[in-house]
Parts: C-alpha cells; sequence; structure tokens
C-alpha cells in the first residue's frame, strides 16, 4: 500500500464518522487555544513589562555615577573618584561598548515675559541626545551654538511673577510661554539672587542670554494621560560641547558652580561630570558590562536588573498558564485515544481482511497514526485560529492599561507559538493513537475475521 493510498483510506474513514471526528477535533481545538491563549498572555505580560521599564531608558544603556561615600569622603589623601574625560575613555574601551555619554548639569533661571523657571540643564552626548523623541524642532548637535530641548512637562513649573497664585498646580492652566519664542537664560544664577536681595554691596545683575530651543520633547503637557510622561519630560538638554563652550565663556577662570574646586578654591584643570551613560551593544552583554564598571568603583545602574527581576516573576506565571492550557489539551488526547479505540472495534473484521490479503503489519499501524494526527492537525489550527479570535478580545477590552499601566496588548502570540502549537497537537494525536495502533497490529487476522 502506497502512501498516498493509506493518506486516502485515513481520511475515508474520518468521514464516515463525522459527528465523532468532529466532537473529537473540538476537544484539540480547546486544548490548543487554552495553551496558546494562556501562554501569549504570559509573553504579553513580559513584553509589557519591558516596554514599561523602556519608558523610564533605553534596554541597552547604564548609568553610572559616583557612590555617594566616596563623592564626600575626604579622610584619605587620594584623589576623590570623578567621572572626568578619561574615565569616559577608559569606559569605551570596555568590550561590547558602542558609545558613552557623559553629563554635565547646571543650574539655570530661564525667563519669558513674566514666567520664570529656576531648574537644571543637562548637556548629553549625542548618543543620549538620539534617544530623545521630538514633537517639534530637531535635535541640538552643533558643537559651538546653544540650543535647548525643553521636556514636555517643563512649561507646568513656569512661576507668573507677577501673579505668586497663578502657578499650574493651583489653577491647572498651562503658563503662556512659547517655546520658540526668544528665551532669556541666566547662568550665574548665585550672582542673580544676590543681586535681587539688594543691599549696598549687591553685586550688578548677572548677563541674559537669549537661548534658542532646538525642539520639545514627544507629548502633551497634560497629566490625565500616562503615555505624556517619559524619561525625559522633566529635563532640558543640550549639546554637552555647546554648554562646555558657553560656560568657559562665562566663568572663563572663575570656579563653575557644583564644580569641585582645590583646596586654595581655584577650579580644576578639567571638567568633572554628574554622570555618564553607557551603551552597550546587545542587552545581553548589559550585566557583564555593568559589572566590569562597578570593579572600576562606580555605581552602575541599568534597566536589565529590573528586567531580569521581572522576568522570574512572569516566567512563573506563564507555567502556571501553559499548565492550566495544558490540562485542557490532555484530556483532548484522552478523546483522541477512545476514539482510536472505538474505531478499532468498529473496524476489527476490516483489519483482519487487510491482513489475509498479506497488508504489512507497520502500514495498518500507520493508518491508525495518520487517522489521529490530521485530527491532531486540524485540531491545532483551528485552535490557533480561534486563540487569535480571543487574544483580539482580550486586546480590544483594554486590559493591559489596568494590569500594567502601559497601553498595548496584553495578548500576543508569535508566529513560534503558532507553529509549536499545531507540531505539538499533531504529536499529541499521535502520542494519543499510538496505543490503539498497536492492538490494532496485534489483532489476530482469524479473530477479527470471525468479529461481527
Amino acid at each position: 500500500m502506497k502512501v498516498l493510498d493509506l493518506l486516502k483510506l485515513s481520511i475515508s474513514n474520518l468521514k464516515r464518522r463525522k459527528l465523532r471526528t468532529v466532537l473529537t477535533v473540538l476537544g484539540v481545538l480547546i486544548g490548543t487555544a487554552s495553551v496558546v491563549t494562556m501562554l501569549s498572555l504570559g509573553i504579553g505580560l513580559d513584553e509589557l513589562n519591558k516596554e514599561s521599564i523602556a519608558q523610564s531608558g533605553s534596554l541597552k544603556a547604564i548609568d553610572v555615577s559616583v557612590p555617594y561615600t566616596k563623592q564626600n569622603d575626604t579622610s584619605k589623601k587620594t584623589e576623590p573618584i570623578y567621572i572626568k574625560d578619561e574615565t569616559v575613555k577608559s569606559f569605551s574601551k570596555l568590550e561590547h561598548v558602542e558609545g558613552v555619554s557623559p553629563v554635565l548639569s547646571t543650574s539655570v533661571i530661564v525667563m519669558q515675559g513674566p514666567y520664570m523657571l529656576r531648574t537644571q540643564i543637562s548637556g548629553v552626548g549625542d548618543d543620549y541626545m538620539d534617544e530623545i523623541k521630538l514633537e517639534s524642532g530637531h535635535l541640538p548637535k552643533d558643537k559651538k551654538k546653544l540650543e535647548f530641548v525643553y521636556g514636555n512637562f517643563i512649561i507646568r513649573d513656569f512661576l507668573n511673577q507677577k501673579n505668586a497664585r497663578g502657578s499650574f498646580f493651583e489653577t491647572n492652566k498651562l503658563p503662556n510661554v512659547d517655546y520658540y519664542k526668544p528665551m532669556f537664560v541666566i547662568f550665574d544664577t548665585e550672582a542673580f539672587e544676590k543681586a535681587n536681595a539688594g543691599g549696598e554691596n549687591a553685586p550688578k545683575p548677572p548677563k541674559k542670554y537669549i537661548i534658542g530651543t532646538a525642539g520639545v520633547v514627544k507629548g502633551g503637557a497634560s497629566m490625565d494621560d500616562f503615555s505624556n510622561y517619559n524619561n525625559y519630560s522633566y529635563g532640558i538638554y543640550c549639546n554637552i560641547d555647546a554648554l562646555k563652550v558657553m560656560l568657559n565663556k562665562i566663568y572663563k577662570n572663575r570656579p563653575i558652580p557644583d564644580q569641585p574646586t582645590t583646596k586654595k578654591g581655584k577650579p580644576l584643570k578639567y571638567l568633572v561630570y554628574d554622570s555618564a551613560k553607557v551603551y552597550v551593544d546587545d542587552m545581553k552583554n548589559v550585566l557583564s558590562v555593568q559589572k566590569q564598571i562597578s570593579e572600576m568603583g562606580y555605581q552602575a545602574e541599568s534597566q536589565m536588573e529590573w528586567i531580569e527581576q521581572s522576568k522570574a516573576s512572569t516566567n512563573m506565571i506563564q507555567m502556571v498558564l501553559g499548565g492550566i492550557g495544558a490540562v485542557s489539551l490532555f484530556v483532548a488526547s484522552i478523546g483522541i485515544a477512545n476514539t482510536m479505540m472505538m474505531s478499532i472495534y468498529e473496524r476489527t473484521k476490516e483489519i483482519g481482511i487487510m491482513k489475509v490479503l498479506g497488508c504489512d503489519m507497520n502500514r495498518i499501524r500507520d493508518m491508525f497514526l495518520i487517522e489521529s494526527g490530521a485530527i491532531g492537525l486540524i485540531g491545532g489550527l483551528t485552535g490557533v485560529i480561534f486563540s487569535f479570535i480571543i487574544s483580539i478580545i482580550i486586546n480590544a477590552l483594554g486590559v493591559a492599561a489596568s494590569v500594567s499601566g502601559v497601553d498595548g496588548d496584553i495578548s500576543r502570540i508569535p508566529v513560534w507559538l503558532v507553529i509549536a502549537a499545531i507540531i505539538f497537537a499533531v504529536i499529541i494525536g499521535m502520542l494519543a493513537g499510538f496505543f490503539p495502533s498497536l492492538r490494532a497490529m496485534k489483532l489476530s487476522p482469524l479473530t477479527a475475521l470471525r468479529n461481527d
């Protein structure tokens, strides 16, 4: 008997008992859909956790800073640990490191009309700047011309100097500030405060600089929509080289605020950065690079730490959900075995005739395996289709936002899960039909022919 003939015979046998076949396939359908749906929820939850953590920064970035204890340790005669240009170079030489962006922060006062904002600006490198998504404008790349990128929530912090009770947090109305109109920036905030204090020895008010706006971070200023928030919403960013040029122009040989000085109060010969961002080539190498930086005496943190912690819990959830679905598929396999056994009892005489005619025993076994495998295949395919329908319904209900606080699909069915589910359903079907097929092989031809 040829393989093609075997296939035709198996299919015709399934068609002869349509209701039983449909009910058995339905069991496999429910089992497969249960497994796929349950696993899709676990996969979706894991992906949502990653997306939620990624909102706080790149998953391939490491935040490096100086440990607080070492930063303030003056008991030793050795030079305090700093992040400077030499440090940045040493980070860039580490294996798997693609880029390093130092971060230099300084206090400023931003003014427009009656509105004033006391804040800090952060000078960052191109790698850091490229992570920022803009609502409008462009990313500042000019190393000589200073331009600001304003966080989308910064506008809420501007205060009206003529109306002390007119802040956003009291009126829930945004200040009438236009980022793209002239912004006056005061860098020497200490001199500004002294000049405002008045008195006989009060210095002259410091110079105001007009600093253009390069762009505004993506997202609105309203806090009603959680999706408006991102890691850059509360910051003001600029090109670090342009900021250095401006600071050197303003302070010249005077100490720059927030920069360490010598024992005599003179500025150091180099700038000290507040922190640095180290960018790794792949997520899987982040923790190893982070460990190397920590061994150099710096404090290193990354989003991958949180992901590893959440991954352990989501893996457990996936196992539980998958186990629940697997129970349904196991019950379906019992149904397949029962169907095959009943088929053998009904076709005993047919099997006896095949043996008398000299049919190979293996072909008889293969016939029942093909029938049970076909039930698994049909049930697996329809089960996957049904699981996609369930997934669409779950996602349409917006479950993700209520579970994780992040907009997105909580049920996600990757291609590998579809393929694995179908193959698994076929294997389950064939395993369920294996023992019935062995029984069919062992039937005595004479006994089978005498069977009514």
